[in-house]
């Protein structure tokens, strides 16, 4: 609930408040299925957007930022992603 709530009060923030850097390049390497992370992390609102759509249906931007529930989802799907990174080889010098 907290890194929906700090990625609408504060969305300029970088993500690496909340995720180390593994974490968040493995999330930019799932989100723009690629195996190349960027060297400049996410503004934490992009990555509870990228996280909003790993746990629920199709987003537009007319529906706002992602909810508790989808974040909820999202992390779980995450997670479970980053668990495995080593096997799905996400992100290859990390």
């Amino acid at each position: 609930m907290n890194l929906t709530y700090i990625a609408r009060l504060n969305p300029e923030l970088p993500c690496t408040i909340l995720f180390d850097e593994e974490e968040w390049k493995v999330l930019y390497c799932v989100a723009n299925r690629t195996k190349e992370a960027s060297e400049k992390p996410y503004s934490i609102a992009e990555a509870v957007e990228h996280i909003g759509n790993l746990g629920g249906p199709g987003h537009t931007p007319i529906d706002g930022p992602p909810g508790v529930k989808t974040v909820w989802r999202g992390l779980q799907k995450f997670y479970t992603l980053y668990d495995y990174r080593e096997m799905f080889d996400f992100v290859g010098q990390v």
